[in-house]
């Protein structure tokens, strides 16, 4: 691998000579701009807009264009002249956990090899001492006329350094984010946690790239003369608004179907029962659709019905036994109350004529004498 820059690592009073490589490298097919009635290629040339001619590129420098299009030049040598002390130099400023750099900041890969066998102790001393802290390193360079920002971390057995974007170069989510009146239910987010288990984990190793490899195999039927097969129709997902809960339990089932696992076990549906994604009806179609006006009624209602009607019947049964009792007892009262009355009136009557039997005797008693 070539190496694009040579400097050195400033770690402290400890300097380390590297070679700065590119770490990945691009796979993507790149296409020629051609003429479609002879198919020249198609190049371009720069041209002044003042002399109107073609111009080499020895004559071509530098300018920045102001707001009102004034174009104000700029020299190599003005830009040489600016203070730029990591020009050279990786410049390491800090070492902080790996999670406090924000993945967004991450850029382009290059790594760090060491340059000759002088730098090969500094480089390794470095190398173990991230290791051992678990950490990454913070560092500032330039490259390329500007003055960027890194992390280096270890990778393998080799220092590598990611170019950070500087943190006022990251844009705010705030425009991007969802309404936060949205709510999820925890059924939706145990079906999701179940779809997430599902698909489980990849080895990142065995994924590539489908579109370039059809593309490469188009290029290679063209180029041998023949006519390339026309490749299977993928199926587009609609942009209609689909109900969220079958939406995640088709996609577990598939899922598990996939992976040749049982399916019925997070949705709570039944092997082989099918779970349609339907579109939601919109908010004018929900309030202008007319209500059903006879026909059958449905099941559970049916048997709430019969339910109701069941449990007034045993009502009214208790009641009127209730009733029943309750006049029972107050005729056997009305009966006992009246014996009484009858029993008193009868020693009254008895009692009255003692007496008055008593007194006549007393009367016949005197006359006599």
């Amino acid at each position: 691998m070539r190496s694009i820059w040579n400097g050195a690592i400033s770690f402290g009073l400890v300097s380390i000579p590297i070679k700065l490589v590119n770490a990945t490298e691009s796979h993507s097919v790149s296409f020629r701009q051609i003429h479609l009635d002879d198919g020249g290629r198609i190049r371009y040339r720069k041209f002044c807009e003042v002399e109107d001619r073609e111009v080499t590129t020895g004559e071509i420098g530098k300018a920045y264009e102001d707001a009102d299009g004034t174009l104000i030049p700029i020299t190599d040598e003005d830009l040489a002249s600016l203070p730029i002390p990591t020009a050279r130099t990786i410049e390491i400023v800090a070492f902080v956990p790996a999670e406090r750099i924000d993945p967004l900041q991450l850029d382009t890969a290059y790594y760090l090899a060491a340059s000759g066998v002088p730098a090969t102790k500094p480089y390794v001393l470095l190398r173990e001492a991230l290791k051992r802290s678990q950490k990454v390193a913070v560092a500032k360079f330039a490259l390329r006329g500007r003055e960027r920002l890194g992390m280096l971390r270890v990778v393998d057995d080799v220092i590598a350094m990611h170019g950070l974007l500087w943190p006022d170069e990251i844009r705010s989510t705030q425009e991007v984010a969802p309404d936060a009146s949205v709510t999820v239910r925890d059924k939706e987010l145990d079906l999701a946690d179940a779809l997430m288990d599902t698909l489980g984990e990849v080895d990142l190793t065995e994924l590539h790239d489908d579109y370039r490899e059809a593309l490469e195999e188009l290029i290679a039927a063209k180029a041998s003369g023949e006519i390339p097969a026309a490749p299977p129709a993928a199926e587009r997902p609609g942009g209609k608004v689909l109900d969220l809960m079958a939406a995640l339990e088709k996609s577990v089932r598939a899922a598990k179907e996939s992976r040749g696992e049982e399916i019925g076990e997070a949705t709570g549906t039944e092997p082989g029962e099918p779970a349609e994604v339907t579109p939601l009806p919109s908010r004018r179609s929900a309030r202008t659709a007319p209500k059903e006006v006879g026909g059958k009624k449905s099941t559970s209602t049916a048997k709430k019905t019969a339910a109701k009607k069941t449990a007034a019947k045993s009502t009214a049964k208790s009641t009127a036994k209730s009733t029943d009792h309750a006049v029972g007892k107050a005729g056997a009262a009305t009966k006992s109350t009246a014996k009484k009355t009858a029993a008193k009136k009868t020693s009254v009557k008895k009692a009255t004529a003692k007496k008055t039997a008593a007194k006549k005797a007393t009367a016949r008693g005197r006359a006599s004498a």
